[in-house]
């Protein structure tokens, strides 16, 4: 008996080659490709032939071989931090949206708050050959970005950084926080706690910074006992809020760091039996989507995200020169949003 030999289906279709789209469309090989890489000056009716026959044969060309012969691979890296923070994913969508239409796709790697692991992050990012960088937040000094902009153009955000082939988008984090601190003393609070970021995080720092300044702008002092550290997740949140609760400290309002420490913070009220915001008002930052949502609806400082994502996508574009229908973006300024866990101290 003859061994067992495989054997491909009789219906299966090969993959269209770019020799079959010539053929169909009754024009050179070269004419095609001078075509997919937009680099041809043709007459109208070889150009719809051409598109037509990629679209009959469904002919998908070859971004790798393209590559090699461009020095172009159509794509952008992207450092994030944490894959789950909606914080991160937002902003990694804007990144995606930034780019739509253009030809090119993000390849999203995180870095984890390491600056070891995101530098070796970047390496692989670098060694497919991206055509640019993206870098969502993260702990790389600004003489490591400004380097790695000397091999190609770079976009950052959260920091205020100059440099050659640099693209920086920031949103003010002092600004944020003194807005959201404000608003607690203007409803009358005299006593707010503040749970801050890690801080090893420049916004971390920033946003104490607001928090003290927005106490000073109206003569009043901090207690340093009301200021606890987090850790921007939502497990910190409910630490800190617990140790808050226990020091024997009186505070009415809690400026919380960001939206995934304030969930925490108020999931310990309830626990606790401390109603939001009856018993203490709360404020977060970053207005992550989900805190509109929340029983009830979460007053928060806006930076957007999402828009910084799009800026940076766009303007690494632009630094490759790349024409697309969409043009530079604006990113607003931060912003308060007034909503329901915030109202004024009772008695």
């Amino acid at each position: 008996m003859d061994p067992i030999r495989y054997r491909q289906p009789p219906n299966r279709a090969e993959p269209a080659t770019l020799l079959d789209v010539a053929r169909l469309a009754g024009v050179s090989p070269s004419t095609v490709s001078r075509i997919l890489n937009g680099t041809a000056r043709v007459v109208a009716e070889k150009r719809q032939a051409v598109e037509a026959a990629i679209q009959k044969l469904k002919f998908r060309p070859n971004l790798s071989a393209r590559g090699l012969r461009s020095g172009s691979t159509h794509t952008i890296g992207v450092l994030t931090q944490e894959l789950e923070s909606p914080y991160f994913a937002r902003a990694a969508k804007g990144v995606d949206k930034g780019l739509e239409g253009s030809g090119y796709a993000p390849i999203v790697v995180p870095g984890h708050w390491n600056p070891r692991e995101e530098l070796e992050r970047v390496g692989l990012l670098t060694a497919r050959k991206v055509d640019g960088l993206i870098i969502l937040g993260g702990s790389l000094s600004d003489a490591q970005i400004a380097e790695l902009a000397q091999q190609q153009p770079v976009a950052v955000t959260g920091r205020h950084l100059t440099a050659d082939g640099v693209f920086s988008c920031y949103q003010d984090q002092v600004e944020g926080a003194r807005l959201a601190t404000a608003h607690l003393i203007r409803l009358g609070h005299r006593h707010i706690a503040h749970i801050a970021g890690p801080m090893l995080h420049v916004d971390a720092q920033e946003r104490k910074q607001g928090f003290l300044q927005a106490h000073s702008e109206a003569g009043l002092s901090v207690d340093p006992a009301l200021i606890v550290e987090g850790d921007y997740m939502e497990s910190g949140g409910v630490s800190a809020m617990l140790r808050l609760l226990e020091s024997g400290h009186r505070f009415t309002a809690v400026f919380c760091a960001n939206d995934q420490t304030l969930w925490g913070a108020h999931l310990t009220l309830y626990r606790r039996g401390l109603r939001v915001p009856d018993d203490v008002s709360l404020v977060g930052f970053d207005d992550l989507p989900q805190s509109e949502f929340m029983t009830p609806p979460v007053t928060t400082v806006r930076q957007h995200t999402f828009e910084m994502g799009q800026a940076t996508a766009r303007a690494l574009l632009a630094a490759l020169g790349v024409e697309t229908e969409a043009s530079a973006l604006d990113v607003p300024a931060i912003e308060l949003m007034l909503r329901e866990t915030t109202a004024a101290p009772i008695g």
